[in-house]
Parts: C-alpha cells; sequence; structure tokens
C-alpha cells in the first residue's frame, strides 16, 4: 500500500486569531451567566434600574453587600456592554432599555431566568458528560434547583404576556367555552405558572395541573393559594401519559412535549381524556423542520439545553424518544398525527416560542 503524504493546510492567521478572541469572548459570556445570577440574587439591576449613574461605593450601600465586590461586578458588566461606564465620574449606569430586560420581572423580555436555568444545568454538565458516553439519561428532577425556579421565571413572563391575549384566542372556539366553564388539564405544568395565569383571566373554569415531579407540584399548590386561586386549581402528581381524568374541554402541554420519554404516549393520553369536541393546546420552542432554520442565536440557546438539559430528560423515561428543544412543526405533527389526532396548525408565535392547536 503506498503512502500518501498530507500537504500541510495553510493557515489564514488573521482567521486563526480571529477565532481565538471569538473564543475568549465566550469565556466572558460563560462566566457572566454566573453574573448575571449574581446581580440578580444580590439585588444589583433592581437597585441600579432608573437610579441613574452609581459609583461602586453607592451600589454596595443599596444594595447592603461588599464593595470590592459590587466593583468587579460592574467593571464585568461595562466589559459585556450590561451596564455602561463614564470613566470620568467613575461611575456606571444600566441603560433602561437593559433595565427592561434585567429588573422588571413583569416584562415579557425579563431574562434573569434564562441565565438561572443555563446556570443550573451547566452545574450538571458533568454528569451529561458521563451519561453521554453511556447512552443514559439524567432525569429533570435530578437536576440543581436553579433549573427548576430558572424555566419558570424565563417563561412565566412571556406567559403573562401572551397566553390569555393572544394564544387562546387564536384557538377555534377555546376562549369561549373557557369563559363559561371548561375544564382544563395542563400536563407538564411545573410551579403552575401557566395553570394559575389560565384560571385568574377564567373564573368560571376549573384547572388541573399534573407533573411527575412532586417538589414542582408543592410549589405550584402555594402559588395558587398565594394567588388566590386553590379553589379552582387542583394539582397532582402524574406523567403525561397516565394522568387521570376525561372529558376535558382543553388540555395544554407548555414547553414540555420534547422534553417526554414518550410523547407519543402522552398524545394517545390526551386523546383518550379529550372531549370529542376538545383542543389540545402545545406550546414548544420555537423551531424550524431544518437544522439550518434554527442556526441563529436563538437556536444555539435551545440546543444548548437540548444537549445538556432536554435530551437526558427524555432518554431518562421509557422510550426515550429524544425529540429536542428544536424537534420543529413537521416531528411534532408526526407525533400528535401518530397519537390518533388528525388535525394540526400553527397558529401563533414569538420569538421564544410557537403555539400549536391539536383537535381530533
Amino acid at each position: 500500500m503506498t503512502d500518501v503524504q498530507q500537504r500541510p493546510t495553510e493557515i489564514d492567521v488573521d482567521k486563526l486569531m480571529g477565532f481565538v478572541f471569538r473564543a475568549v469572548d465566550e469565556v466572558g459570556a460563560t462566566l457572566n451567566t454566573a453574573l448575571v445570577v449574581m446581580g440578580d440574587q444580590l439585588g444589583y439591576y433592581r437597585a441600579m434600574a432608573d437610579a441613574g449613574p452609581v459609583t461602586p461605593t453607592q451600589l454596595a450601600h443599596r444594595t447592603d453587600t461588599s464593595e470590592r465586590y459590587a466593583r468587579e461586578w460592574l467593571s464585568a458588566q461595562a466589559a459585556g456592554g450590561f451596564v455602561s461606564y463614564d470613566a470620568d465620574a467613575g461611575s456606571f449606569e444600566l441603560p433602561p432599555e437593559h433595565a427592561v430586560a434585567l429588573a422588571d420581572e413583569s416584562s415579557p423580555a425579563y431574562l434573569p431566568g434564562f441565565f438561572q436555568i443555563a446556570l443550573g444545568t451547566a452545574r450538571d454538565a458533568d454528569r451529561v458528560l458521563e451519561a453521554a458516553r453511556s447512552g443514559a439519561g439524567l432525569g429533570w428532577h435530578e437536576h440543581h434547583h436553579d433549573v427548576h425556579e430558572g424555566c419558570e421565571r424565563f417563561f412565566r413572563p412571556g406567559y403573562a404576556a401572551h397566553l390569555v391575549a393572544e394564544w387562546l384566542p387564536a384557538l377555534d372556539g377555546v376562549v369561549d367555552r373557557l369563559r363559561s366553564g371548561a375544564r382544563v388539564a395542563d400536563l407538564g405544568c411545573g410551579h403552575g405558572a401557566s395553570t394559575i395565569i389560565m384560571a385568574q383571566a377564567f373564573p368560571e373554569s376549573t384547572f388541573i395541573g399534573f407533573d411527575y415531579h412532586p417538589a414542582s407540584i408543592e410549589q405550584a399548590r402555594a402559588r395558587a393559594a398565594e394567588a388566590g386561586v386553590g379553589d379552582r386549581v387542583d394539582f397532582e402528581v402524574a406523567t403525561a401519559q397516565d394522568f387521570p381524568g376525561d372529558g376535558y374541554d382543553l388540555v395544554t402541554t407548555f414547553d414540555a412535549l420534547h422534553d417526554m420519554g414518550d410523547p407519543v404516549g402522552a398524545a394517545r393520553r390526551v386523546r383518550a381524556a379529550l372531549a370529542d369536541d376538545g383542543t389540545w393546546m402545545v406550546v414548544e420552542p420555537l423551531a424550524g423542520d431544518a437544522l439550518q432554520d434554527n442556526l441563529n442565536p436563538v437556536g444555539r440557546a435551545y440546543y444548548g439545553f437540548s444537549t445538556l438539559l432536554c435530551t437526558p430528560a427524555s432518554l431518562s423515561q421509557d422510550v426515550g424518544l429524544a425529540l429536542g428543544t428544536q424537534a420543529g412543526p413537521a416531528r411534532l405533527r408526526d407525533v400528535v398525527t401518530t397519537g390518533g389526532f388528525s388535525r394540526f396548525a400553527k397558529v401563533a408565535e414569538t420569538p421564544f416560542n410557537m403555539v400549536l392547536e391539536v383537535r381530533p
């Protein structure tokens, strides 16, 4: 056999260094995930919102924290463009647009929860590494509490902004039914944010949230009591494949179908549990059907979560279909039609989510 010598590849030094500095920026962004969570939990962003320029000493005083930590945190935030810096005055300022995203929990653009779930996900990267070698999974319930808390904090503002105002009205006849009194099951309800938002908007209807994670159900019950809807909202530990009841007018699944090990089995159970003229509303991460459709900043974040969180969660369950966070409408259509549904349509979307109407 003749040896074939490979000609050395000529390296474009400018391209190499361009990539190196891009990688340096990636390291800074990785560290900034923890810094954003730090700023959120210490109250730095809230103290800076609408406050104008502040010095590290002033920020430390307002938040009852160490000035030395405040100074380093502010410097890192300025280097990353999260806050501005006035060198002459030695002061830092949180731009009003950034304050909406970092300090206003009612804003649909509120982001600290997104960083919190990312930080919690990264904490368990070593366990996912071992699972990747064996093909095993890692259950949602096995992750750091920042995953569970961050998930609700990220999605809740979007649900509050869009669920009642846009998503439910996009479904044929559903709002009228909710106003007159409907039975609703919310699958994969987590801490109950989606269930409670619907219950507050439609007092004539009754709601029950299901999740396999007992700690989340406990938290959801407490949240319902705080919101004053505990008399019309129940929460129970159950999976999407075995939740009880039938004759539901509406079943909802928010950002959870792709996490399920057996989403087809869930679709079959929903089909059996729905009234003949009922509706299943499936809210999933926004995605196109082809990889190239998702090669953008949102897709990048979702593929990261898919690798470290959502795919391992599915693989930890029976069947382990592992749809992934960027499943796309075509694959989701296949799941629900295989499960017994005949009608499927995308009826709404946001920069982060798509809303699917599924009917018998």
